[in-house]
């Protein structure tokens, strides 16, 4: 199979692979359903590929004539319409674009009202959402190469050490499945480029993790109850001057999403 062909498999379709690679590797099933359990479906987003623009990241953002751009920094503009239905297991609009705006300063976090705006399907015209307008804070560039990928809730390394330490043999069983599993799932994925963009799954970080950090800081709405969870992540990287490794995160309750209410969105960015 070609890593095109992998581009299109499903998030189920992986799973399925997945399974059958852990298995003839002679990984217990009980540990295969474990590792799927804790796995987060998530879009990446990259430069490089022969399809569609997906999204467009720095320059200015395609607003329409007259509205006004927020205070913070423009980011990112995604093409819901492009993304495949069903890859990650938030409640996305299936159609029109989501804006998402933060400014370069690292180990801040913020409840920010205005870092992600929804523009309607047809408020601006395609494809003019696209169209070069580099005179931004970030540089522009285009990601049109769009693919699945699982994620996993970042462990610490001192706590596994640790835990492996109390159980024994039962911890270093454990750990040698872990490596099994890991090298199945890169098997079964083979080959992707470096993403600039993510949209769901569990967060990427350099130091701290953006939801914890959200369901720390923030108070609690009213009988509001709601997990937060990952929006979305840019990879700053040689776009970003002002960083040379920068993370940048959108945290939301799923609710809020649901609803495409973004005034208590919390961004918090992370960098090396």
């Amino acid at each position: 199979m070609t890593d095109t062909e992998r581009i299109e498999d499903t998030p189920a379709e992986l799973a399925d692979r997945f399974r059958a690679e852990a298995a003839a590797r002679g990984v217990p099933a009980a540990e295969v359903e474990a590792y799927v359990r804790t796995a987060r479906p998530a879009v990446y987003l990259a430069q490089g590929g022969d399809g569609p623009v997906v999204a467009v990241t720095g320059g200015q953002p395609p607003l329409p004539e007259g509205v006004p751009a927020p205070a913070a920094a423009f980011v990112a503009a995604v093409d819901c319409a492009a993304l495949p239905p069903g890859a990650t297991d938030l409640p996305l609009p299936a159609e029109g674009l989501l804006l998402f705006f933060a400014d370069a300063d690292p180990g801040s976090g913020a409840v920010l009202p205005d870092a992600v705006r929804y523009l309607p399907a047809g408020t601006t015209p395609l494809p003019e959402w696209a169209r070069e307008r580099e005179d931004g804070p970030y540089r522009r560039a285009h990601l049109d190469f769009c693919f699945h990928q699982w994620s996993w809730p970042w462990r610490d390394e001192d706590d596994e050490e640790d835990a492996e330490g109390a159980e024994g043999a039962e911890g270093a069983e454990e750990s040698a499945w872990a490596a099994e599993l890991e090298s199945a799932w890169s098997h079964v994925v083979g080959w992707r480029p470096r993403w600039r963009f993510q949209l769901g799954g569990e967060p990427v970080l350099f130091n701290w993790d953006p939801v914890e950090v959200a369901r720390d800081e923030v108070p609690p709405a009213a009988a509001d109850g709601e997990e937060w969870t990952l929006l979305a992540t840019w990879r700053g990287d040689e776009d970003c001057e002002e960083l040379e490794s920068g993370l940048f995160h959108w945290v939301i309750r799923r609710s809020d999403l649901a609803a495409l209410r973004f005034d208590r969105l919390y961004v918090y960015v992370d960098a090396f």
